[in-house]
Parts: C-alpha cells; structure tokens; sequence
C-alpha cells in the first residue's frame, strides 16, 4: 500500500512547503487539492469581507474540486494539509474530502507515555511517596493518593489529547463544555467519596480520575458526531514512525519542560513537608487553590499555540503577535482580579478546602506568593503559548529549566533554612522564577522580532 500528501494551498504557500518536505521525508506521493475556479490574491484577501474567500466560507458554499486522485484506493495512508480559515478547513477541502472513500484511511496516534507513567505511579507509589518526604502520619494516605492518580494516567493522556485535537480544529468550545460536565462530576464525586463513604484523600483522587474519565467519553461522543475532514475508528490506533518523529520533535521539548517544571514543584513540596504536618497541610490546600487559579492562564497558553500555529503557518505573523499582545492583556485583567482576592481573601478560598483554621491560615500564607505570581503568569503562559505555536518549543523547554533548578529550587531551600519556616518566604521561589522567564521570553521575542525586520 502507498502514502499520499494531499493539501490545499493558499497565497503564502506555506502549506505546500510543509507538504513537499513530509511527502519527502515519509516517501509519499503528492497531490494538490485545486479548486475548479482558481483563486486569485483578491480571492483570497480575508482582510476584506466581500472576498471570495470570506462568502465561501461563512455561506458555507460548496467549492468544486479540479481533478481527481489517480488510483485513491491503493493509498492507505493520507496526510492532508490546509491552512484554517474561520476555525475549519476551507470549503474546497471539505468538498475534496466529501468525494472520496475514506474506508481504511489511517491517523496515527500513540499513548506509550501514559502507559509507562501509569505503571511507575501505581508500582512504585510508596518510593515517589519517600522522596517527597511526605510526613509519617500522611505516608500511606499519600501514597495511595499517587497510585489512584498514577492509575488515571492514561484516562489524563486521553484527556488531554482529544482536548489538543479540538483545538487543532479551531474548536475551544468542545473542550470547555467537556472540562466544565467534569468538574461538576468532580464535585459530586468529593462529595460522594469524602464526605459520604468517608475515603478521605484516596476519594478525592478517586473523583478526579473518575470525573476526567467522563470528560474523554463525553469527547469521544462528540467526536463521533462531529463531521471530520477525516474517518477515525479504533483500527486507526496505530504507531507510525513519521508521524511519531514530528511529533517526538515537537513535543519532546515541551514534554521535558513540563516534567522538570514538575518535578521542581515536587521538590518544594518535600522541603515544606519537612517542616511539619501542619504546613504540609496547608500547602496541600493552598495547591487545589492555585490549580483553580492557574485555569484562566493555562487556557490562555493552549488557546494561544493553537491560534498561533494557525496564522503564523498561514504567514501572519503579525496576527499572531497581536494574539500575543491581546491575550496578555485580557489575561492580566483576569490576574489582578486574582491577585487582589488571593493576598487579601486568601483564607476564603482556602477555607473552600479545608474546615481546618490552622490549615488555612498556612495556605493563606503560601497563597499571598502566588498572589504575586498571579500578576506575572498572564505574561509566562501567554509567552508559552506563543513560542509553542510558532514551533519554538526547545526555547520553552530552556527557559523553563533556567527558572525551575536556577531560581525556583535553590530560592526555596535559601527560604527554608533562613526563613524561619514562613510558607510565604518559600512561596516566593515562584514568582521569582517566574521573572526570570519572563525575561527570557521577552530577550528572545525581542531577538526574533528584529531578525524578522532585517529580513
């Protein structure tokens, strides 16, 4: 069986230079999907909203196709490729599409990675426990905790990939109703499994896991009933090797940066941990808090490489730096607002979580050094976003080593050996690293934007 790139290509020709070097790099053949009336430039100038593109587009016209794929059922495997316009792929894609048998059709995805974090969390759940210097009297609750979560680890993969498919289609909105029916499902289940049955922490990772699992079912029903420019059925879960190269180039960055990011939160975990049970309580509060907090801004970074992919593989860069600029601005508003409930109210929102005084006054204390963070992150994550989106992902990955192991860790053990054990002195770790990176991507956005004004 054989491989074909098929794509649609506008005036930047930036698709057809992606086409050409995966049909070389994968051995496949190439095709150009040609709309039977050819586009001129004024056709596609969207700037303008009487052109031919736009009344395609938004009157959902049917564009003809000119030509067809010589011997279509010999390939098995079809990569097609279209800049997004409005959110979807252009109407003579959808035609094209609509004109072929997709029977046995394959895309290719892998959840390898999921598999391999599933089996380290739930075998060795104790050990990772350990190393988190988790206080005796919390040790078995904690490890319990890791397994049940270590044992969602897949459900997480699934979760997050089906959100990144979405999106990749230009669709946020699947993914938010999705994420909002599990957080309500999420809820329920705290209820349930803590308050009801009384499983305490393990009920809560329990509810997490169950509730994200619903998330990817709901995903996978919609799915099924979206219209796709492609077939997808359970025998297309595959390994490919070309496939599986562009996206471990890609992702490997992104993935390290992450785990390292993680890994150096962990490690101010543990050096809280050591300083008793009630601190590592409240730090415990205090992170459930700042995961809610953090969900304005992480969604800011995934909307944002995704718009920005988009248009700067279109060729407009300069609406992906305005997408830069704008989202950074709606962001802060969002993080002031933070800000000023967090450091000030923060008791409020940890007494969310927790009916224990002492345990919310410590969380309260942490939470006033993310309070600052609040008012930097809009700049971090929407930074993140945009170098991710314009492929820049081995700079993210370095940037966020510089801030994680050479400010974050090293600022929080300086703060617990001369800071008399205040969470708030250690907290600070963040926002401190935090400034770092934010100067780094400003260095560099600086650097590139001067590179592509010599140019």
């Amino acid at each position: 069986m054989k491989t074909l790139v098929a794509y649609f290509s506008a005036e930047t020709g930036k698709t057809r230079k992606i086409a050409e070097e995966l049909a070389k790099s994968a051995g496949a053949d190439l095709y150009e999907i040609k709309p039977a009336e050819p586009y001129s430039a004024a056709d596609l100038k969207w700037v303008n909203p009487l052109a031919r593109c736009n009344r395609e587009k938004l009157g959902k016209k049917d564009v003809p196709v000119s030509g067809k794929v010589g011997g279509w059922e010999e390939y098995d495997t079809v990569y097609l490729g279209f800049p997004i316009w409005y959110y979807g792929a252009p109407n003579v894609v959808s035609t094209f599409c609509r004109e072929y048998d997709w029977t046995g059709k394959k895309i290719y995805i892998f959840a390898f990675t999921g598999l391999l974090l599933t089996v380290i969390s739930v075998l060795g759940a104790e050990l990772l426990a350990k190393i988190m210097n988790a206080p005796k009297e919390a040790f078995d609750v904690t490890a319990g905790y890791i397994r049940i979560c270590g044992g969602g680890f897949l459900i997480i993969t699934a979760y997050n990939l089906l959100g990144s498919i979405f999106r990749g289609l230009g669709d946020s909105k699947t993914p938010l109703i999705a994420v909002g029916i599990a957080c309500v499902f999420n809820i329920i289940g705290d209820l349930f499994f803590v308050a009801v049955l009384g499983l305490g922490a393990n009920g809560a990772a329990l509810a997490t896991v169950l509730a994200q699992l619903i998330s990817v079912l709901i995903s996978f029903v919609i799915i099924r009933r979206t219209k796709l420019p492609f077939e997808f059925h359970r025998s297309d879960i595959c390994m490919n090797s070309t496939c599986a190269k562009a996206i471990f180039r890609i992702g490997t960055p992104i993935a390290l940066q992450d785990l390292l990011v993680g890994v150096s939160f962990l490690v101010m975990l543990a050096i809280v941990n050591k300083i008793g049970l009630t601190a590592s309580a409240g730090v415990g509060v205090a992170e459930k808090v700042c995961a809610f907090i953090m969900l304005v801004p992480a969604a800011f970074m995934q909307s944002m490489s995704a718009f920005v992919a988009q248009n700067y593989g279109a060729g407009k860069a300069d609406r992906a730096k305005q997408a830069l600029k704008t989202g950074i601005a709606v962001s802060f508003v969002f993080g002031f607002i933070m800000f000023l409930l967090t450091f000030f109210r923060g008791d409020l929102l940890a007494g969310i979580f927790s009916g224990d005084r002492e345990a919310v006054l410590n969380a309260w204390d942490y939470l006033k050094a993310y309070a600052i963070d609040c008012l930097l992150t809009c700049f971090l994550f929407c930074f993140i976003g945009y170098y991710n989106g314009i492929q820049k992902t081995t700079f993210v990955m370095i940037q966020g080593i510089c801030g994680a192991f050479c400010v974050r860790i090293p600022v929080a053990f300086i703060m617990q050996h001369f800071g008399n054990g205040s969470l708030f002195l250690i907290g600070l770790a963040t926002p401190c690293s935090t400034i770092l990176q934010i100067t780094m991507c400003f260095a560099v956005y600086a650097a590139l934007s001067r590179k592509l004004s010599s140019e």
